[in-house]
């Protein structure tokens, strides 16, 4: 059951994929259409999900579940994991590499390996201060706090000093 992802309650669990570089306007308009197709009919064991998605700076996918009204199961997870990998091969791009950082230069997304950000930390090409992206958040609320962080406030901050 698709719900605008605003109006999900704020310990809705939240999916984060980001995409190894921006989406055209037309591909954004694509994903999301199917992004609708799919969580209209995703379920758990029969029950609707009530979910909402959002795409944020043409790069993120965000998929949000209201786990109150219905939890996802080991296969409606996978479900989603095989929409995702449709949409990789799809449009030709990486969503599910957890090896990767996104982080802001300037209005600039950048999207780096982890060893080749974990060189610019040492180089003082990214600091503290740089505005990373924390994929790991688990939840709406989280998402709106300490998803778009200085790295010094995220798991990256071990790269930075």
């Amino acid at each position: 059951m698709l719900v605008d992802f605003e109006t999900l309650p704020e310990e809705s669990r939240v999916w984060i994929y980001q995409a190894n570089r921006s989406f055209t306007e037309d591909e954004t308009n694509e994903i999301k259409s199917k992004l609708k197709t799919f969580i209209e009919a995703w379920t758990a064991h029969g029950k609707d999900l009530q979910a909402g998605f959002k795409i944020v700076y043409k790069r993120f996918i965000v998929i949000a579940l209201n786990q109150n009204l219905n939890m996802a199961t080991g296969c409606s997870i996978d479900a989603s994991v095989r929409f995702i990998q449709e949409l990789e091969n799809a449009y030709n791009v990486d969503l599910m590499d957890k090896m990767n950082v996104s982080f802001k230069q300037g209005e600039f997304i950048a999207y780096k390996p982890l060893v080749d950000f974990k060189q610019m930390a040492k180089n003082k090409s990214v600091s503290k201060n740089t505005i990373v992206f924390n994929n790991l958040v688990t939840n709406i609320a989280e998402f709106k706090e300490n998803w778009e962080v200085p790295a010094s406030e995220s798991w990256h901050s071990r790269f930075v000093k």
